[in-house]
């Protein structure tokens, strides 16, 4: 029997119109040796009815009330046999190659973490033609995440992560919502590899209403509970990691610190400030480094020839809407 490579673990709450999508683009992830869990987090839009209709094909996980999308998520990668974590939230879409693209890296490089970009849409999920198949990965090697020097839009639908470096870290923060993957980003930051893929693209990540990035307050008081977790020493890495840590939330902080200046949230902007200045400082001190040593190279691997394509990907276009 094939060895378990990837656990897709989708968490969904009242997104009966979004968790279709979600599904059918897991599902369409073949022909690698994958297994879904998918947990229904108490919905009463009759997701769950939806979801049933899918039978064996996957393993369908119901919470009898809302218990939030951290403990879903927990839950879901509690029952994963993987090994490797792949997340994604019931209102994003897998572009066809993602899990062709985590593969490949796997299989040439081993890492702990993988990150990649994601395509924002609202509306209708973009079609995706056969022309538009990547056929080459970029994406530059770090030895640990918190030694990253490029940025990247961070997203649970677009972070990939070996079984055992999650469960050693202790998943996601229960209460952490609002910047859970920095959070989660944190605990793992000294666990190993980390690859940062530059392209393609390996999820659609969809604008709607209900999305928590339209908020800035919720996001800001994140901001001051990761800042007061490094402060008390409750991230791993002690002494040795320390500005890599401080850098690393500086980055964050001044992001946020921003955000709220254009929102005219002056006070919390300048408490924001005050509560974390130093990391602030330390961001903006490695940023001059790398500006002077310059950034880790991107490298290239190809992903698929023209006839393994043909092979894999059968059809015109891919992702239109159930």
């Amino acid at each position: 029997m094939a060895r378990m490579r990837f656990s897709i673990v989708i968490t969904c709450y009242n997104q009966r119109e979004f968790i279709r999508a979600a599904v059918d683009s897991a599902l369409a992830q073949r022909p690698l040796v994958k297994e879904i869990v998918v947990v229904d987090d108490g919905s009463s839009d009759g997701s769950w009815g939806l979801l049933e209709q899918y039978g064996d094909s996957i393993q369908l996980i119901k919470f009898p009330k809302n218990r939030g999308a951290i403990e879903a998520r927990n839950h879901g990668a509690g029952r994963a046999t993987g090994d490797y974590l792949v997340f994604l939230d019931g209102d994003d879409v897998f572009m066809p190659w993602a899990l062709h693209v985590y593969e490949r890296i796997i299989a040439e490089r081993t890492p702990k973490i993988i990150f990649a970009p994601h395509t924002w849409f609202q509306g209708a999920i973009p079609p995706v033609r056969d022309e538009e198949m990547p056929l080459k990965i970029e994406f530059v090697e770090y030895k640990t995440l918190l030694s990253k020097d490029r940025p990247i839009g961070q997203s649970a639908s677009t972070f990939v992560i070996e079984r055992q470096a999650f469960r050693d870290a202790g998943g996601w923060s229960p209460g952490i919502f609002h910047l859970d993957c920095q959070d989660l980003c944190t605990k793992v930051g000294i666990s190993g590899r980390t690859i940062l893929i530059c392209s393609p693209p390996t999820a659609f990540y969809r604008i709607h209403a209900a999305n928590s990035i339209h908020e800035v307050q919720p996001f800001l008081k994140m901001v001051h509970r990761l800042v007061g977790k490094e402060r008390a020493g409750q991230y791993p890495g002690g002494r040795e990691h320390r500005f890599q840590r401080r850098a690393w939330m500086g980055g964050l902080g001044f992001f946020w610190i921003k955000r709220a200046l254009r929102r005219g949230l002056y006070k919390e902007a300048l408490k924001l400030t005050a509560c974390g200045w130093s990391m602030v400082l330390a961001a903006v001190v490695r940023r001059c480094a790398i500006c002077l040593t310059g950034r880790s190279p991107v490298q290239t691997i190809e992903l698929m020839n023209k006839e393994e394509y043909a092979h894999a990907f059968a059809g015109g276009e891919h992702h239109s809407e159930a």
